[in-house]
């Protein structure tokens, strides 16, 4: 899905990044665990990416930055029988 036209603006932040990099816990907690699962090699960041762009087009259209996250690192570790 990404990279593809047609989906309205992109919000630009007009104070020169000065808002807070996470709306809610539950996202820096997510923004944490996907890196510490990078960097102990349960999978890269094409592995990561790829889980991201094989959700279904309604799942990610319909959830936020870091629902799709989330879920791209359930299926991913689903996938690798460690969930």
């Amino acid at each position: 899905m990404g990279g593809q036209t047609g989906f309205g603006p992109v919000p630009a932040d007009t104070e020169g990044g000065g808002g807070p990099p996470f709306h809610a816990d539950w996202e820096a907690r997510v923004f944490a665990l996907a890196r510490v699962l990078q960097q102990r090699g349960v999978f890269n960041s094409d592995e990561f990416r790829d889980a991201i762009e094989r959700l279904p087009p309604e799942r990610y259209l319909g959830t936020s930055y870091y629902q799709r996250w989330l879920e791209a690192m359930e299926n991913l570790l689903a996938g690798k029988d460690i969930a």
